[in-house]
């Protein structure tokens, strides 16, 4: 029986297992979701939701609140995604510049400074003005856990995502999963016998473009009308 037991160890030491837990949350905030193995995503979850309402007490005012959010949550920068390319050929004295300021202090909001064209964002910066501010009227529930169908190549782990509640991907497009070989041939053979009944029904001519009987009865009485009007004419061209 599990007596005292209070969180999963997951085969590792406690200082791994805290480590493991704030990459995981760290990458949850700045991405919006995360994708790992069930396990590591139950393990993740009442992490992430203390983290999210201590973020809500410290927007509040609480000095305690934010303090220990870096306790748990240490730091990381984010670079922009639109800059990340840029980032990469960057050499590292230029990446310093990026992620640092000149006394060494870490940039927070992400602006551009000075001469850079893009400044690093801190993780507990997004995580108090982004993510916090989201749930500000929300008592509790922050996150949802969503598994999917597919299983981790190797061991044939089963695999989940852990998300933040109002995210615009919808469950229904990320539990879908892959179409097979079989239903890859089937859906083209589909494909083609659809293709080849619209040429044959192509080539014969509809019924709306065939000429209706009494448009062409119409046409011969409308002729002898004009007949009939000329021949009245040319009694009258005799007698001037």
């Amino acid at each position: 029986m599990k007596h005292r037991l209070k969180q999963r160890k997951l085969n590792r030491t406690p200082s791994h297992h805290k480590a493991m837990q704030r990459n995981l949350a760290q990458s949850m905030i700045e991405h919006g979701q995360v994708r790992t193995t069930v396990q590591k995503a139950k393990d993740l979850r009442p992490f992430m939701e203390k983290l999210v309402s201590l973020a809500r007490s410290a927007r509040q005012g609480s000095i305690t609140a934010r303090r220990q959010i870096h306790k748990l949550l240490s730091d990381r920068s984010i670079i922009p995604a639109d800059r990340r390319e840029e980032y990469e050929d960057m050499s590292l004295a230029k990446r310093a510049k990026v992620l640092r300021a000149r006394s060494g202090r870490r940039y927070r909001t992400g602006a551009p400074k000075g001469k850079l064209p893009f400044t690093g964002e801190s993780v507990t910066h997004r995580l108090l003005n982004s993510v916090a501010e989201r749930f500000e009227e929300r008592p509790g529930g922050y996150t949802r856990l969503i598994k999917l169908a597919q299983r981790r190549v190797g061991d044939g782990g089963e695999l989940a995502i852990l998300q933040f509640v109002g995210d615009e991907e919808a469950p229904g497009s990320v539990t879908r999963p892959a179409k097979t070989a079989r239903k890859r041939r089937a859906d083209s053979r589909y494909a083609l016998a659809v293709k080849l009944a619209k040429q044959r029904r192509g080539g014969k001519p509809e019924a709306s473009e065939a000429p209706s009987k009494p448009e062409a009865a119409a046409e011969p009485a409308g002729a002898a009308e004009g007949e009939a009007a000329e021949g009245e004419q040319k009694p009258e061209s005799s007698e001037t």
